[in-house]
């Protein structure tokens, strides 16, 4: 099973890999991070296929992906 590692506290709040998911398994957080932006969160890691689009939409590089 693929696992996704975000680092919230990198994370802008951009949410380019929420819409960019194919398999819509992202969402944002409703907490914020240190600088106040609402972070990436898995929603639901079954959906999950590693494509790893979400990393490579990512301008902040705060998304890793592991297969």
């Amino acid at each position: 099973m693929p696992r996704v590692v975000i680092d919230a506290e990198i994370c802008k709040g951009c949410v380019l890999c929420v819409e960019f998911c194919p398999r819509d398994a992202l969402e944002m957080s409703d907490a914020t991070n240190s600088r106040g932006h609402h972070p990436a969160v898995l929603r639901d890691d079954e959906k999950c296929t590693g494509c790893a689009v979400c990393a490579l939409v990512c301008p902040g590089v705060c998304i890793e992906v592991y297969r």
